[in-house]
């Protein structure tokens, strides 16, 4: 994926410095399972999306390709003296499979997310937005940074935070609002049928019920093309437009029930 980068981290202290700053378990990271995780404000409120990966005792990280330095600066801020490597990797490149449900920790429906220096590619970036995003899979353009709290980014439905392990930096606000019966707001897809500003709202009749978030992606098969939104939750069965325009709300099936 040309729009992420791998940071690798190395040394001695690396899964315990992680552990106190992420919002996964990265003692259940293995070869066989990477972690989908978000290193967030105290506020609970995502600066960055990450996907880990094991390499024998290394970790490597995922990032949007934007945010990469930013990252490897405040992990190096909050490093202190633990023996902790913080580096590019420029040897490993991101890669995407679908067609059949595989490792991506977000759910299997995504297919497989795995590292390596090559592999054949046969689908572009505009297929993996068509297969992404009526699964609510959202990336980090669309979470933004400092923007959002996690799980408005449907963390929790994605595997992207343990409420098990101990502590990290947004735990706070993050465990308050798991234990509210529902969320306010949730980051979902629309299908738009009409010209909009990136960042135009969403109405409900003459109610706003969200706004857009990240790119507009055309649809390859014509139905319509599709954008995140931070969606308000009340709205869920209302009849939405955008501009002026009709649009869709695109359900995940991971949505709770009722919510």
């Amino acid at each position: 994926m040309i729009n992420r980068k791998i940071l690798r981290l190395s040394g001695p202290d690396v899964r315990p410095f992680l552990q106190g700053m992420l919002t996964q378990d990265v003692g259940a990271l293995s070869d066989a399972a990477p972690l989908y995780a978000g290193l967030l404000s105290p506020q609970g409120k995502a600066l960055f999306q990450l996907f880990l990966f094991a390499d024998a005792d290394d970790v490597l990280i995922d990032v949007e390709a934007g945010q990469a330095d930013a990252l490897a600066k405040r992990l190096t801020m909050f490093r202190l003296r633990r023996q902790v490597a913080i580096a590019p990797e420029p040897g490993l490149k991101i890669f995407q499979q679908w067609g059949e449900p595989g490792n991506d920790p977000r759910t299997a429906l995504a297919g497989s997310r795995f590292l390596a220096a090559e592999a054949a590619a046969d689908a572009t970036m505009a297929d993996w937005h068509a297969h992404r995003l009526p699964l609510g899979l959202p990336e980090a353009d669309e979470i933004g940074s400092d923007e959002l709290l996690w799980l408005e980014t449907n963390a929790r439905e994605l595997n992207g935070v343990s409420f098990t392990k101990g502590c990290y930096t947004g735990q706070e606000n993050t465990a308050r609002m798991h234990h509210r019966d529902k969320l306010r707001k949730r980051l979902l897809p629309l299908r738009l049928t009409g010209p909009a500003a990136a960042d135009a709202q969403v109405m409900a009749g003459e109610r706003v019920a969200g706004e857009l978030r990240g790119a507009r992606h055309v649809s390859p098969d014509g139905s319509g093309d599709r954008q995140m939104a931070i969606f308000r939750m009340d709205y869920l069965d209302h009849p939405l437009t955008v501009a002026g325009a009709p649009a869709t709300l695109i359900v995940p099936g991971w949505l709770p029930a009722g919510d």
